[in-house]
């Protein structure tokens, strides 16, 4: 953690949070006058659905107080971030969240009231009020979920049990962030060093061969030792999953989550097919791997240190921003001087200071002045390319606050990380074709093939394990170590193929995945991964329209569904044909790796 203050950070290069609220004082007095609105909107409890008019008139009430609360419950967390030492920021944070749940709470009688109106009586407010048909899609969303809303008895009772099913996350997450231990090791430099979540990483980056077997050895043995345990908390996840999917009326636990952004069933069919159809570029790059470390064998522990050594990796801030400006260009001069604009206007907190949040994050408000994000730069080519990615958060933002309405002022998590990839991906293009190095061109086609595997083949891996282990607990079958492990076990040979030889850890490497206790959430990296390759390939390949179609999906924010905004900007996820094509790009990288060996 870097020993800098935070009041020791040169104005320009921290974000314009000023632009939300002068002053902190200025922040108060909002939260004030919209502590002060509650009532106003809570009084429709009971009478907006009498007639068009009120119902309009309590929409466009709610859309000014959600806009004005999460620009404050925004400010609140970003100041908080810059240094969660401070307290008086962490203060206002939590009155933010307090006063963010005093709204929802006021405002609870909407949806069972919207659809006890019925679909008849909605269409008819419609007819009779133009300005209400602004409204038309955010109608027939709840209309879509009425048969699996239970009577306010029932979903009463489901949120009561709802508290209780959160406990094998809990439970999980104290395990796993507090009471696991992976011990020492011995390090490059010959002392005794410590495992942690963190530090696992850095040493499955570790030239020293030892060195990763004894770490990757040290991590996997602490989550075996507690296999029992592990899988009991997994299984009570799974069967809860499944409990609430069959009160809810879905015909799975699968269906029940991917209903919530209405994304059929076949896209996540289709994800792992397509994959499994693609197997061979990944097994093909298991043996490019292994050639190119000079192994006799390939182990589990071999598969994330860089195959490309002796390559000077930094990059200042300033290089970077102009190198991003100018990777982006290809979507236009407008949008690559808005994001240049941006640089330039402090949407960027660059450097890490005491007590700043860790990573990378872009954040906003509808109505606000502009997106922000928060970095941790440290000059190098990685930081780069998570500059690219945020600053694509950033403009989906920019673009969707623009165009849209409040109410579909945001996008849904399925669409979430394509703006973010599709920027790395034109950079990377960029990159590729303008770095004349031979060792650093090397060195990018192994960081873009690592984040296919990491992002696409992983998390289809992820997806298809949590696929089967529900479809076993809804078969009546009974989830315990020994069949957990199988079914792992069976789908990492399948994805990685024969020629790489399995530590007996990894059969239980599903016990350390903590994106399990929030069932089938993991595909969506791999569908936006696809979607963002497939846009990126189409604007490279100069297809027409291409350019127009993406700037089109960056504008449509909440506006129709995930699935259909993909589909108009010309990616179609209800078809395999966006992985097929993302994973051609992977292919073509491994061959192009290849090449460098003969």
């Amino acid at each position: 953690m870097s020993s800098k203050k935070r009041s020791d950070v040169p104005k320009e290069l921290t974000w314009a949070v000023e632009n939300m609220f002068a002053t902190d004082a200025a922040w108060e007095k909002e939260v004030e006058e919209i502590t002060a609105l509650v009532p106003e909107v809570a009084k429709y409890k009971g009478t907006f659905v009498e007639n068009s008019k009120n119902l309009l008139e309590f929409c466009k009430k709610f859309d000014e107080v959600e806009k004005r609360l999460h620009t404050a419950f925004v400010f609140a967390n970003l100041k908080s971030s810059e240094d969660n030492g401070n307290t008086t920021y962490q203060a206002m944070s939590d009155k933010a969240g307090t006063l963010m749940r005093t709204v929802y709470a006021a405002v609870s009688f909407y949806e069972p009231e919207l659809l006890s109106l019925g679909e008849e009586k909605i269409n008819k407010y419609l007819e009779e009020c133009e300005e209400l048909r602004l409204y038309t899609h955010n109608f027939e969303d709840t209309l879509r979920k009425a048969k699996h809303i239970l009577s306010p008895e029932m979903e009463e009772v489901l949120t009561k049990v709802g508290e209780i099913s959160q406990g094998p996350g809990n439970i999980y997450s104290m395990i796993n962030d507090v009471d696991i231990k992976f011990g020492t090791i011995i390090d490059e430099n010959g002392n005794e060093a410590e495992v942690t979540h963190a530090s696992a990483y850095a040493f499955a980056l570790s030239k020293n061969r030892n060195v990763r077997r004894d770490a990757f050895k040290a991590r996997g043995k602490a989550y075996v030792a507690q296999k029992n345990t592990l899988a009991a908390t997994y299984a009570s996840s799974v069967k809860g999953d499944c409990f609430f999917a069959k009160m809810k009326n879905y015909d799975s636990a699968l269906a029940a989550a991917l209903s919530e952004a209405n994304i059929p069933v076949d896209v996540y069919h289709n994800l792992i097919k397509a994959v499994h159809n693609n197997l061979p570029s990944l097994h093909k790059y298991v043996d490019v791997r292994k050639r190119a470390l000079g192994l006799e064998d390939i182990r589990n522990y071999d598969l994330a240190v860089p195959m490309v050594e002796n390559v000077d990796t930094k990059v200042s801030y300033e290089k970077a921003m102009e190198t991003v400006v100018e990777g982006v260009r290809i979507l236009g001069d407008e949008y690559a001087n808005m994001v240049k604009h941006g640089f330039e206007n402090r949407w960027v907190d660059v450097y890490e200071n005491e007590g700043k949040t860790s990573g990378a994050f872009a954040w906003g408000s509808y109505g606000g002045p502009h997106p922000f994000v928060l970095m941790n730069f440290n000059d190098t080519v990685s930081d780069m390319f998570t500059l690219a990615h945020e600053m694509g958060h950033a403009m989906h933002s920019y673009y969707t606050w623009k165009t849209q309405p409040k109410v579909y002022g945001s996008y849904p998590i399925f669409l979430a990380e394509v703006a973010s990839t599709v920027n790395e991906c034109l950079l990377m293009d960029y990159l590729l074709k303008t770095t004349e190095d031979a060792d650093m061109k090397k060195y990018l086609i192994n960081y873009y093939m690592d984040q296919f595997i990491g992002t696409l083949f992983r998390q289809t891996q992820f997806a298809e394990f949590e696929m089967i282990t529900h479809e076993m607990q809804e078969r009546g079958e009974t989830l315990t170590v020994d069949s957990l492990n199988k079914v792992y076990t069976e789908l990492w040979v399948k994805y990685h193929g024969t020629d790489i030889i399995m530590e007996e850890e990894v059969s239980q490497e599903w016990s350390r995945i903590p994106h399990f206790y929030r069932a089938f959430y993991v595909y969506q990296y791999a569908t936006g991964y696809s979607a963002a390759v497939a846009f990126a390939k189409r604007i490279i390949d100069g297809v027409p329209n291409a350019v127009e179609d993406y700037l089109g999906f960056l504008k449509a924010g909440n506006s129709d569904y995930a699935i259909n905004i993909l589909k108009k900007a010309g990616v179609d996820m209800s078809s395999p044909a966006p992985v097929d094509s993302a994973l051609e790009v992977f292919k073509g990288l491994v061959d192009q790796f290849e090449s460098y060996l003969k």
